[in-house]
């Protein structure tokens, strides 16, 4: 899966590239395909499927440059009448324009107040508004390809480069972002996203180095078990069993505080 996840940022990458090398286009709606093939292709791997169309119909709050359906909420390419996007909307940007602040505008407000969930991008930050446990606007997960314009453009010359750097993290950053809005409410659910966030966690650890506190916990653990992780794949193993317990332990912990919640399950 994190091989396919890096094709898919490899060829967004590409896109994007060769988009910007005509140096015709426009900033911003010159890479609305790029986006909603990246989008298309991540929610191909989720069940139900999701789809990112573009071109909504007013409902009174604007225009979102792109709304993300389920599958079974679209019918020969276009959304069944009346049906609103149950994974939110996207509002896009240009790359030199700053994603925070236009999270902040009248606009994505209007956007909020209609669908709960917005997606705002300038293709090099992407950052969620969902809600929060009162019902309330809240900023969610983000994630930052670039710094700015310059650093983004410069990312992109490198397609199968910098997606082997940040593809899988970026992919699976992409897959929550596109299942926001199911409520964690089942096992199975917290599941899914526990294992996303693990994904993310073993590379930034496998990618950490050869860190004093790694060792330290390594060492304690041959010690308390009586085992030894040696060599390149025992090395592989030790970190995949530190991250594995440690989200094993996060998910141990929801079961046990959704068995006495009185309000239900959801997070």
């Amino acid at each position: 899966m994190s091989d396919k996840l890096e094709k898919i940022v490899e060829a967004y990458f590409s896109d994007l590239r060769d988009k910007h090398g005509l140096g015709a286009g426009t900033p911003e709606r010159s890479y609305y395909p790029a986006v909603a093939k990246l989008l298309d292709a991540v929610g191909e791997q989720l069940k139900p499927k999701v789809l990112c169309l573009s071109d909504l119909s007013n409902t009174g709050a604007g225009l979102p440059d792109f709304g993300l359906y389920v599958a079974n909420q679209v019918q020969k390419g276009e959304p069944r009448k009346g049906q609103v996007p149950e994974r939110g909307v996207i509002e896009m940007k240009s790359v030199k324009d700053d994603a925070w602040l236009t999270a902040d505008t009248k606009q994505v407000t209007k956007y909020w107040g209609a669908y709960r969930l917005v997606i705002v991008t300038n293709l090099r930050d992407f950052l969620i508004l969902g809600e929060n446990g009162d019902g309330k606007v809240a900023r969610l997960e983000t994630f930052r390809l670039a710094k700015s314009e310059a650093e983004f453009w410069q990312i992109v010359t490198t397609p199968q480069k910098s997606a082997k750097q940040v593809g899988r993290a970026f992919g699976e950053y992409l897959k929550r972002a596109l299942t926001q809005s199911v409520a964690l409410r089942e096992p199975k659910d917290v599941a899914w996203f526990l294992a996303s966030y693990a994904r993310d966690a073993l590379q930034r650890v496998e990618e950490a180095g050869n860190l004093p506190a790694l060792a330290s916990i390594r060492s304690s653990l041959e010690e308390a078990l009586g085992v030894t992780f040696e060599g390149e794949k025992g090395e592989h193993f030790f970190r995949s069993t530190l991250v594995q317990t440690l989200f094993y332990g996060v998910f141990s912990a929801w079961v046990l505080w959704a068995k006495t919640t009185p309000f239900g399950r959801e997070l």
